[in-house]
Order: structure tokens, then C-alpha cells, then sequence
């Protein structure tokens, strides 16, 4: 899993791709996988990541920067999981789960 920063220098917005590697869709057994977070209203049909032909999802979004973006990723449409690689960890609120954060 990773995250990946790219700043754009004509306006104040970062484009992320989250990744998730081969090896972790493998382990995860993921056939689908969703990125869903505070920029999209933790919606579960969030944004669907792109299966690569070797196995891998990512995605890019655009994102405000200056903030922190909570996020988690669906597997399945069942199974949630975190980026091993988040910039920082805080509690969900239920229970012991926590959600990945994104800092921009």
C-alpha cells in the first residue's frame, strides 16, 4: 500500500493516488476495491480504484491542500482495511478501529 503526493504549483491542490500493491490485493483477496473519506462524504461507493493488469488498484484524487483527509479503504464491499503507508492514525470512534489520515 502507498500513498503518493504530487503539488501542483499552478493552483493549491495535491493530486494522491492510493495504491494498493499486488501483494497486499493478494492477501486481502480484493477483486474490488473503494478509497472512501471525508473527500467524497465517506460515500461506500466512494471512488473505485482501477485494477491493474498486474493485480495492483490505485487511484488519484484531488485534494485541498493544507488539510487532513480521513480515509479507509472497502474491499469487497465488505471488509475494511487501512494504508499501511497513512501519514498518521486516529480512532474512529467505534469500538478500537481506526482511520488512516492523509496530510496535505
Amino acid at each position: 500500500m502507498s500513498l503518493t503526493k504530487k503539488y501542483l504549483k499552478s493552483k493549491p491542490v495535491c493530486k494522491v493516488t492510493f495504491k494498493i500493491t499486488k501483494t497486499a490485493a493478494k492477501e486481502i483477496a480484493a477483486k474490488e476495491v473503494t478509497v472512501v473519506g471525508e473527500f467524497n462524504d465517506w460515500d461506500i461507493k466512494g471512488t473505485k480504484m482501477k485494477k491493474a493488469k498486474d493485480g495492483s488498484f490505485a487511484t488519484t484524487v484531488d485534494l485541498e491542500v493544507g488539510k487532513e483527509y480521513q480515509f479507509r479503504y472497502l474491499v469487497n464491499g465488505e471488509t475494511w482495511t487501512n494504508d499501511t503507508k497513512a501519514d498518521k492514525y486516529v480512532s474512529a470512534g467505534v469500538g478500537s478501529e481506526e482511520n488512516c489520515v492523509v496530510v496535505l
